[in-house]
């Protein structure tokens, strides 16, 4: 679980870096790049609500 939540907040960091970039700047690669991070964080999040699920029924 803890490797899955190191892979959430970077993509979380990615998101952040990437959404300041286009919102600011007007960097368009940024904002695809930003798109794809969140539709990562999506299925991270699915992930981590099963993991979870497991670690509480034990």
């Amino acid at each position: 679980m803890k490797e899955l939540l190191e892979k959430i907040n970077a993509e979380i960091a990615s998101f952040q870096e990437n959404a300041t970039a286009q919102s600011e700047n007007g960097n368009k690669a940024a904002g695809t790049r930003a798109r794809k991070a969140s539709l990562e964080l999506g299925k991270l999040m699915k992930e981590f609500r099963q993991v979870s699920l497991e670690e509480s029924k034990k």
